[in-house]
């Protein structure tokens, strides 16, 4: 590999682009496992692919491409939800650099397109959300400008002890 460090080109996914990156997805999904994220990799992949193409028709899938190949992708969407907010805001659900080619800045690059791409639109604030055992994703965005917004927390409903029996015999 050269040590020129060419940067990629960072463009709108195209449909011919949906296999290659529901399978990064598989990749950052397993990838995700070892933060105890609980989503399936493999079982999720064509569910996965129909989703990234409802983002590419919204043109919200965008792809670090280097020399025709893709070498990560980010995608992204605006927040329609059912309540009048004071703010537009877009969310960022995925995002992810080829191991092989992290550390050239192309995660930086792809999630400054991202953030114009929505800007341009008319949103105002991003949210994402990113495991909290995840320290480098953290680091990562706090290095651009991110800050806690909103902690979801969780407990295992299985260790409660042996007296939670009602539930089944109500149901």
């Amino acid at each position: 590999m050269p040590h020129d460090n060419p940067q990629p080109t960072i463009e709108l996914a195209s449909r011919d682009d949906l296999d290659a990156l529901a399978d990064l997805w598989v990749d950052l999904a397993r990838d995700q496992r070892r933060y105890e994220s609980a989503v399936r990799p493999d079982a999720n992949r064509e569910a996965m692919r129909e989703t990234l193409g409802a983002y590419l028709v919204n043109d919200g899938l965008l792809v670090a491409r280097l020399d025709g190949t893709i070498v990560g992708f980010v995608s992204v969407s605006i927040e329609r939800g059912t309540l009048e907010l004071d703010t537009t805001r877009g969310l960022l659900s995925n995002i992810y650099v080829r191991p092989a080619y992290r550390g050239r800045g192309i995660g930086t690059a792809l999630l400054e397109a991202a953030e114009d791409s929505l800007a341009e639109r008319g949103v105002d604030t991003m949210l994402l959300e990113v495991m909290a055992e995840n320290e480098a994703a953290r680091r990562f965005y706090r290095r651009h400008g991110y800050d806690e917004f909103r902690v979801s927390m969780s407990s295992s409903l299985a260790d409660r002890g042996e007296n939670d029996t009602h539930s089944k015999e109500d149901g």
